[in-house]
């Protein structure tokens, strides 16, 4: 029998912080590593879902028969014989769900592209070959996509956050300020597009639900598909063990129910994948924003008022907020401050969480005005920024554990060589830079600029069970219902283990992303690898001191199980984010609008790294889907139709290797003193700020502002260039 020793325990350098490769990235580039929709099953069946091809209105008729004739086709789901579902009921951080998943429940047609029927076939191609033949009838009604700033219907909105916090006279200390700054920012529409689509397979056994899905969370998914079929939740089993990205879409949707109601009726397996062009309906988007800051400062540069408004849109059939304000409830503080959400309703699908939900256009806005005041006020950005650096939370009061933003600003600058910086704009001008490719110009109309942008995002933590199990062989396998969207969460609780086990990270096995080990916090708000690493901690260091007293190891081994839902709720009271800073040097070709990024830099504060690599690559991620943001990202409606325009990844563009250069991430110093870890979450603050700093360099180089993404070429066309 093998087990730790405390030579071992003693000698051993700890895992945690140390480089290492993902555990299962062999299975990954072999192929080994099965996704959802890969997942052999006997007599499966396959389902294709129809989608409404009007704006608004109601079903008046589905021409079925014809369908059902065609070859291999089993059965056609549509809201005359589908399942009743339950949908009264708390879902995600006490949210209901959105109606979108209750497939198949009434005649209504809310936005274009809703689920009207599904098509359940023998074999794929013959389940969407139906699908696509499939004749609906309706009765269409006038339509209404368009999102404006001037919209009387919108109305404040709780979400995640309450919809309005407040306090001081804004108008009073606007109009004592030495300097004031009024100014309108707009994001577009952006929408989900992880590599793995979709999918989902549903399989019924005694009364008994098994699902295998990609999702952000089993045991999310596995609450609202009990709570859908009304059914006890330990009748149901949702696996998800390799998922290829999710970014905040890859909760409970249309797909995994719509599947579930199939299996139900034809009593057996059956598969439902959602298209690339489905996706960009059903698997929700972020909101388009418009926000307005409105900031005033002393002579010395101090905030005297903040003001932050926002308004997205949300569906006719669910209430979701972006809560693009509460980046200004962290950030900087004022004698007067003022925050609030608005959503106004609109004929669209429903939006929801996509990576750093409000921060990322939030902090546009926010980081784009500071900039803008900085310059009104003769000040460099970064001490503009130093200076109303926040001592507690400006909304909550409460003292932060942990605001090294200072820190990272001023080892960012000295890495990025900001004080070199001339603060005037487009001074700079190089035809050199892109020598050596194709068509290159070498006139000097590259206009060069640097910018820079603060970054924030919350730490919390969330209640979840893990099991930690040693075997007689001296392998250890943990367990826990958690997901690794990509992120390389399987590797650093491998690593988290190993330290509170006292052994090398081989002798550690962990298995993740099935409902039945217990309820565990989902991949999202980067608070999953804290909320896991919490839970694998506590029940690992318990079975390290059984062992330590000499417990002989059965054949079944001997397996011990935590529950962190008392020690989460023992936190001491306090801000808990994670911060950084982002610098841009961008060339802006004004001739041809032209906009390239030569190098971005971002260090963060965010807490102990627990696997330097994967981090580093996180951080990469979310810096790379700021400059698509900046730059690329745009969903555009139609508004005859009510339906994006190049629903592909082909119309909607972002962000490719081409416009990715030199691009670095680096962290400081910064354990939380209140977690086993130090762990804060890094899935989400790299993204944060990256768009200001993109769109602060463009102003830099060209001297025009830049208040509405993405900054296209036709935009930069228009903004014009400096004089020679």
């Amino acid at each position: 029998m093998t087990t730790v020793t405390a030579t071992e325990t003693a000698t051993r350098a700890p895992s945690v912080g140390t480089a290492r490769t993902r555990v299962e990235g062999v299975e990954k580039v072999t192929g080994a590593a099965r996704y959802a929709g890969e997942i052999p099953f006997t007599d499966l069946a396959h389902g294709w879902l129809a989608l409404s091809t009007v704006g608004r209105g109601r079903i008046s008729a589905l021409d079925t028969d014809a369908v059902l004739a065609m070859p291999g086709v089993l059965a056609v789901l549509d809201h005359r014989n589908a399942l009743r579902l339950n949908t009264d009921f708390p879902s995600l951080l006490g949210m209901r769900p959105d109606p979108t998943c209750a497939v198949f429940q009434h005649d209504r047609v809310p936005h274009l592209g809703w689920p009207v029927a599904l098509v359940v076939a023998e074999t794929s191609e013959q389940a969407r070959e139906a699908a696509e033949s499939l004749v609906v009838h309706y009765e269409p009604e006038p339509h209404t996509t368009d999102f404006t700033a001037e919209t009387p219907d919108a109305y404040a909105l709780d979400g995640v956050m309450p919809a309005l916090t407040e306090k001081g006279d804004i108008e009073a200390e606007l109009a004592a300020s030495a300097v004031v700054l009024d100014a309108e920012y707009t994001t577009p529409e952006e929408h989900h597009n992880p590599m793995e689509p979709h999918a989902a397979t549903a399989v019924w056994d005694e009364g008994r639900l098994e699902v295998v899905d990609s999702n952000q969370g089993a045991t999310w998914v596995n609450g609202d598909l009990a709570s859908l079929f009304s059914l006890d939740p330990a009748a149901v089993r949702v696996r998800s063990e390799h998922v290829g990205g999710g970014f905040g879409s890859k909760g409970v949707r249309a797909h995994q129910v719509a599947a579930a109601m199939a299996a139900n009726v034809l009593g057996r397996p059956v598969r439902v994948v959602m298209t690339r062009r489905q996706m960009f309906t059903l698997a929700g988007h972020r909101s388009p924003t418009v926000q307005r800051v409105r900031l005033g400062v002393d002579a010395e540069g101090r905030l005297r008022a903040l003001e932050h408004r926002a308004l997205s849109h949300t569906s006719t059939v669910y209430e979701f907020v972006e809560p693009s304000a509460g980046v200004a409830r962290v950030m900087y503080d004022a004698d007067a401050h003022r925050t609030e959400n608005r959503v106004v309703r609109l004929d669209v699908p429903s939006p929801t969480f996509m990576r750093a939900p409000g921060e990322a256009p939030g902090s546009f806005a926010l980081e784009s005005a500071l900039d803008e005041l900085a310059v009104a006020c003769g000040l460099d950005p970064i001490e503009l920024r130093l200076r109303n650096d926040a001592e507690r939370g400006p909304v909550s009061g409460l003292p932060f554990a942990g605001r090294r933003l200072a820190d990272c600003f001023r080892e960012g600058a000295r890495r990025f060589g900001w004080a070199e910086r001339d603060p005037r704009p487009g001074t700079r001008r190089d035809g050199r830079w892109l020598l050596g490719r194709p068509g290159t110009r070498r006139d000097g109309r590259w206009l060069l600029g640097t910018g820079t942008a603060a970054a924030s995002f919350q730490a919390g933590a969330a209640p979840s069970t893990a099991t930690a199990t040693a075997h007689p062989d001296g392998v250890f396998t943990v367990r826990i219902a958690a997901a690794d969207i990509g992120t390389g969460a399987r590797t650093a609780l491998t690593l988290v283990a190993a330290d509170a086990l006292g052994v090398a990270p081989e002798r550690v096995r962990v298995r993740i992303g099935d409902s039945a080990f217990g309820p565990a916090m989902i991949a999202g708000g980067s608070m999953g690898t804290r909320s896991w690493s919490w839970a694998v901690k506590i029940a690992a260091e318990e079975l390290r001191e059984r062992l330590a007293l000499g417990a002989d190891i059965p054949a079944e081994g001997i397996t011990v199980r935590s529950d962190t839902t008392a020690a989460i709720g023992a936190l001491a009271a306090a801000e808990r984010h994670s911060f950084g800073a982002q610098f841009a040097e961008v060339a802006v070709d004004v001739g041809t609008g032209e906009v390239r990024v030569r190098r971005m830099l971002g260090i963060f504060a965010a807490g102990r790294i627990i696997n330097p690599l994967t981090a580093r690559n996180q951080f990469l991620g979310g810096m790379t889907w700021g400059i698509s943001m900046a730059l690329h990202e745009e969903a555009l409606r139609d508004r005859a139709s009510g339906g994006l325009v190049g629903a592909d990844l082909a119309g909607y563009h972002v962000a490719t290797h081409a416009d990715v250069p030199r691009i670095e991430a680096d962290w400081i110093e910064d354990p939380d003193p209140d977690d086993p870890v130090g762990i804060k979450g890094i899935g989400e603050i790299g993204i944060v700020g990256a768009a200001a700093a993109v769109a602060n360099a463009v102003w830099h180089a060209t001297g025009a502002r830049h208040r509405d993404l993405p900054i296209s070429p036709g935009r930069v066309l228009t903004a014009g260039a400096p004089d020679a």
